[in-house]
């Protein structure tokens, strides 16, 4: 338990025994030799860029658009394509348990985070009251401050803030600050590195899965514009779509009037989407029921394409980087698990929300998987329902078949201007600023321009799927939490000693856990290399 016995003392107070002398010098050595700085106090208004490495609540909150993207849309409708190799529901199974792991080792390192600040908080505290304190004694001094303070405070504010639990996850601290307070330099570099990437790989198939969903829609067969997609038709892209235009030149002219839409938002700040989101949400719920429902009454009255074989492993190369892809939150488990009121279960409600997240995945894959055939299926799966054959009710089959247009297209601008944020955070020294040009010009351009570039050359999700979830997205999922926990847990046994216990701890406590998820990162990134390599050489 933290209390004010058990912070150091300044000068004016008893003596501190030698293990508070340890802990205060450790404290003040690795704040300054990690970071350079801490904020001052909690509340404190930040200069910082997003995603600063400040302590204070100012810097969560800059930190928590800088680290906290918005939930992505591809997902879902992306992943029963990868599933066309009919791969049993092992594999997705075994990838939900390193995913756990994970989620509880940011948990327990959010926890640290908050014990670490809270204590900086009393330091802050205890070091003005010296400043203010007069030359009467130290025992008159404790006795009139504590009277004073439980005479001015509420009897029930005294009775709840007598023995607070340091490990109490009350401020929300992102992982980019986590990462500034638990890692050096080089390692806070790496993280930020990690995420853009990560960012990048995001924004190239955000603008690559729009115009793909428009031209899909747009360019029908025999110019019967009510249905879409064709069952039984593979289009290459040379085929054409109107008059001598091109399938590629429909879905390049749609990538620029996308790009010429939402390009400008990044030049720019965006704020208050909480409607927006919570529209997208319900979008993306009667979206998915309506497929899910859809695919089970195409089943039932015995029209199923499907007939899969028990396994084929040929697809579980690439399967590993969409797993990845599809599990990851970890970035934004500080948004989400700060403001729940009570923390007291919240592994085990974590461990249930994988498991409906499981049950969910394999309902939506299964059906998928034997109401088409595999060859049949399409990167983007909602396009799978765009068909007459399929859906008679026209209004359903262009909902389904524009779904990631609208949705997508919502998110993208947050995307871009976290992407954004997170460049003038990795560019930021302390007291320094950027040219206007710099800030409104240079930083938005190098957000913008690489991924459209990326979806000028290619529209092929499910390579950009692979390759951002076995790359970038393995860092964010596995490397930085097991990173994380490993050096919170060596900080807080030097801060508060070995018979502190914190509350959020991970049941995965063993160092083996971290090697455990170490590897399992290993072995994602060899598969979907091998799986690109081999693949090019059969091209």
């Amino acid at each position: 338990m933290l209390t004010a016995a058990a912070l150091p003392q300044s000068r004016s107070r008893p003596r501190e025994t030698p293990n508070q002398r340890a802990r205060r010098r450790w404290a003040a050595g690795r704040a300054h030799a990690r970071c350079g700085r801490w904020c001052g106090t909690a509340g404190a208004g930040s200069s910082l860029p997003a995603g600063g490495g400040g302590f204070g609540a100012g810097c969560a909150a800059g930190a928590a658009a800088a680290a906290a993207p918005a939930p992505k849309e591809p997902r879902l409708p992306a992943l029963p394509h990868f599933w066309k190799w009919r791969v049993k529901l092992q594999r997705p199974g075994n990838s939900i348990l390193p995913t756990f792991v994970t989620t509880t080792f940011v948990i327990e390192a959010m926890a640290a985070a908050n014990a670490q600040l809270r204590w900086k908080r009393m330091e802050n505290l205890k070091e003005e009251e010296d400043d203010d304190s007069s030359t009467a004694s130290d025992s008159d001094v404790l006795i009139r401050d504590n009277y004073e303070r439980a005479e001015k405070r509420p009897i029930l504010s005294v009775q709840k803030r007598g023995s607070p639990n340091p490990f109490e996850i009350t401020d929300r601290v992102e992982m980019g600050q986590m990462a500034s307070m638990f890692f050096n330099k080089v390692g806070v570099n790496l993280f930020y590195f990690c995420i853009i990437v990560y960012l990048y790989g995001d924004l190239a198939i955000y603008a690559a899965a729009v115009p793909f969903s428009l031209m899909q829609v747009t360019c029908s067969a025999a110019g019967n514009d009510s249905c879409g997609v064709e069952a039984d038709t593979k289009y290459n892209d040379t085929d054409r779509c109107w008059g001598p235009l091109r399938r590629v030149d429909a879905y390049r002219i749609y990538l620029a009037i996308f790009t010429l839409l939402l390009g400008p938002f990044t030049f720019f700040d965006v704020q208050k989407t909480k409607y927006l989101q919570i529209l997208t949400s319900l979008m993306r719920w009667i979206a998915f029921a309506v497929m899910i429902v859809l695919a089970l009454v195409r089943i039932g009255h015995g029209q199923g394409e499907g007939h899969p074989p028990l396994a084929d492993f040929s697809g579980v190369r690439n399967l590993f980087g969409v797993c990845v892809y599809s599990f990851m939150c970890q970035h934004s488990l500080p948004s989400l698990i700060t403001p729940v009121s009570s923390k007291r279960h919240l592994t085990r409600l974590v461990f249930l929300d994988y498991v409906l997240i499981l049950a969910f995945y394999g309902l939506l894959s299964f059906t998928a998987i034997f109401c088409f055939r595999g060859d049949s299926l399409m990167d983007m799966y909602t396009l799978n329902f765009a068909r007459c054959d399929v859906v008679r009710l026209a209004a359903v089959r262009f909902f389904l078949g524009l779904f990631p247009v609208f949705t997508i297209s919502t998110n993208f601008p947050i995307i871009a201007v976290t992407l954004r944020n997170n460049w003038k955070t990795l560019f930021h020294r302390e007291g320094g600023t950027y040219p206007w040009v710099v800030d409104r010009v240079v930083f938005p351009t190098i957000t913008l321009v690489p991924p459209v570039l990326v979806a000028f050359c290619t529209h092929d999700l499910e390579s950009l799927v692979g390759i951002t979830g076995a790359y970038a997205g393995t860092g964010i999922q596995y490397v930085i939490p097991a990173f994380l926990v490993y050096h919170c847990r060596r900080d807080t046994q030097l801060a508060f000693g070995c018979g502190v216990s914190n509350k959020h701890r991970s049941p995965f406590r063993h160092t083996f856990w971290v090697g455990f998820v170490l590897l399992w990162a290993f072995s994602c990134f060899i598969f979907v290399t091998a799986n690109i390599v081999l693949s090019e050489t059969k091209l």
